[in-house]
């Protein structure tokens, strides 16, 4: 499907894609290679989480540590797609997004050689950064290039993050067990990120991913003048607080499910792997997400969302306990908690400043989704030693998204770009 702007409802806000000089076939090869690079990186993290339980039992982890390193690299993830926004507002996207590839992948091959706490946090961080910085690279070409369809855009990155949520545990789960060591996977990712490296390199036309100054020209002939000339203002501060909450949710969740799973519901390591799969399968609603985020406001769709999430996570760590219920309710929040809340936060969050600071718009959703993610782990595995899952899942995953939704309540519609329908 090509994502071409649409002339009839941009012709007054932005060119088409002739008028890059993009052929329509080389907009559909580059972004969907852009999304298959996103799937690698979805596939990089999600591998760990099953693991998790046999390299801590391998290497003697405690679940407090189990914890930080399931959710910790995220710091590194948010602090560089942060200053990443400044990057990508000045240099080649295509190259930052290239580099980033090779960092989290060098950093994801790096994890087999781990023998402590520490050595294993410091190349989980080194993959964070470059799926930070691959993220805000990412999401600013799709804010810029398809200006006023960003979020339904963003939809198919989103598809593929949940593909690769899917294939993660599914290709290397049986590829640790085939080899009889968990180390396996992760050099068979690593591997595969340097392939992806080149296909960015060869496939990936400039004329789409460096659109962003035109955008700029084009965003004069429309006004903004409604929306805060500063990237920091009001409404970028409560949709950050709905991006933490967010992080908070879906990273604490999806940190220590599998354990969860295994430890407290006696799963086996396949039926865990299955169900953190279909977490993957609910995340790649995205795009029916942000189709839904372009038509309506994005405000209350995120608020219905975050009210959703809560009753959800209050079944999965009170209710049900049977194996056919967690697998649904695995998919339910891979859709609400990762499909909706990360596609229309993210977007939001760039439609809250003008086009110009898409890019900054995009690092802040970075720095406030994946800094408050790093420590989403740390906190519900002490929420579980102070009480116990129940618990921990009650206040981190059913209080927090109410809190949330109620924050985002006060955002003003009035003070955000709205994108042009027909």
């Amino acid at each position: 499907m090509a994502f071409t702007p649409n002339q009839t409802d941009h012709e007054k806000t932005a060119p088409s894609a002739s008028h890059w000089g993009a052929h329509p076939v080389a907009i559909v090869v580059g972004f969907a290679v852009l999304c298959a690079s996103w799937m690698l990186n979805a596939m990089d993290r999600q591998i760990f989480y099953p693991l998790l339980p046999d390299i801590g039992d391998d290497l003697g982890f405690t679940l407090a540590q189990d914890g930080f390193l399931a959710t910790g690299f995220t710091l590194g993830l948010g602090i560089a797609g942060f200053l990443a926004g400044f990057v990508v507002d000045r240099y080649s996207r295509k190259t930052v997004i290239i580099v980033s590839v090779l960092v989290y992948s060098l950093g994801t091959a790096a994890i087999p050689f781990s023998y402590h706490v520490a050595d294993m946090a410091i190349y989980r961080i080194i993959s964070g950064v470059g799926e930070g910085v691959q993220g805000t690279a990412l999401y600013a070409i799709v804010g810029s290039f398809f200006f006023h369809r960003r979020a339904f855009a963003a939809g198919f990155i989103g598809v593929a993050f949940g593909g690769g949520m899917f294939l993660g545990p599914m290709i290397g789960v049986p590829f640790a067990e085939g080899f009889g060591t968990w180390r396996a996977p992760f050099f068979l990712f690593g591997g595969l990120g340097l392939v992806m490296a080149i296909l960015i390199m060869t496939l990936v036309s400039r004329r789409m991913s460096e659109v962003r100054r035109t955008i700029e020209g084009a965003g004069a002939t429309q006004d903004f003048s409604h929306i805060p000339e500063s990237p920091y203002n009001r409404n970028i501060a409560l949709f950050g607080f709905g991006a933490a909450s967010s992080g908070m949710v879906f990273y604490g969740f999806t940190g220590l499910y599998p354990t969860y799973l295994r430890e407290q519901l006696a799963f086996e390591t396949g039926q865990a792997a299955l169900a953190v799969s279909l977490l993957g399968i609910g995340a790649m609603l995205a795009l029916v997400a942000g189709w839904i985020g372009d038509k309506i406001s994005q405000k209350w769709l995120l608020v219905c969302t975050f009210l959703i999430i809560s009753v959800i996570a209050y079944l999965i760590y009170n209710v049900v306990t049977a194996t056919t219920g967690q697998y649904v309710l695995a998919f339910l929040m891979g859709a609400f908690a990762s499909g909706s809340l990360f596609t229309n936060t993210a977007t939001a969050m760039q439609r809250s400043v003008r086009p110009e600071h898409v890019g900054r718009g995009q690092g802040l959703f970075m720095l406030t989704y994946y800094v408050a993610a790093a420590f989403s782990g740390s906190v519900f595995a002490w929420l579980v030693s102070r009480g116990d899952w129940g618990e921990a899942g009650l206040w981190q995953l059913t209080v927090l998204p109410l809190v949330a939704a109620a924050v985002l309540s006060f955002v003003d519609k009035k003070r955000m770009i709205v994108p042009v329908t027909k």
